[in-house]
């Protein structure tokens, strides 16, 4: 699987919002999970978040999409010629659990390294996962650290683009949580 991550925590970037409006907390009640819209776009997408916010997670998550990919490079998904007619992508904004985990730039970063190099080990085509380090709220009144994970795959077909994205988020999801 290809992977990678970035920094963007300079003071024009997104910022991770761990109490906006339409927050569902998954961590106190993993049944909420049907109330996210983006779980019936994509099948493996409720599993992941369940996970992310269980109890043995050092992460919690505050929000996610799924989209359709209009432009792509085939290459930074590991595709052949016959799996690029339609790519779909999805994120999901993690936040840590407790204040030693991506305490700072440089342990994000390390986190980072470390998933990135774990993934790239699992042989799995026509998709990819990048962590974005970003400030986040935590609470309001709690700023740090936060990731965005971005997970692209594509495949012949939006079917087929869609059972890929759903294959590669546990294997992602399963790299997370093994991250300390």
């Amino acid at each position: 699987m290809e992977a990678d991550w970035e920094m963007e925590i300079g003071g024009e970037s997104p910022v991770i919002d761990g109490c906006w409006e339409g927050f569902v907390d998954l961590r106190s009640d993993a049944s909420r999970v049907a109330e996210i819209s983006e779980g019936s776009q994509l099948p493996g997408l409720a599993p992941a978040l369940n996970r992310l916010n269980g109890p043995l997670s050092d992460v919690w998550t505050s929000k996610c999409d799924v989209w359709n990919v209009e432009e792509f490079d085939p290459c930074e998904l590991d595709a052949d010629e016959g799996s690029v007619a339609c790519a779909m992508a999805a994120y999901i904004d993690m936040l840590p659990r407790s204040g030693r985990h991506w305490a700072s730039p440089p342990l994000a970063e390390r986190c980072c390294r470390q998933m990135c190099t774990a993934l790239r080990s699992i042989q799995l085509r026509k998709c990819r996962a990048d962590f974005v380090v970003r400030r986040a709220f935590i609470t309001p009144d709690r700023p740090g650290l936060g990731i965005t994970l971005y997970v692209t795959a594509c495949g012949s077909s939006r079917s087929d683009a869609l059972g890929m994205l759903s294959a590669a988020l546990p294997e992602v999801v399963e790299v997370i949580a093994r991250s300390r």
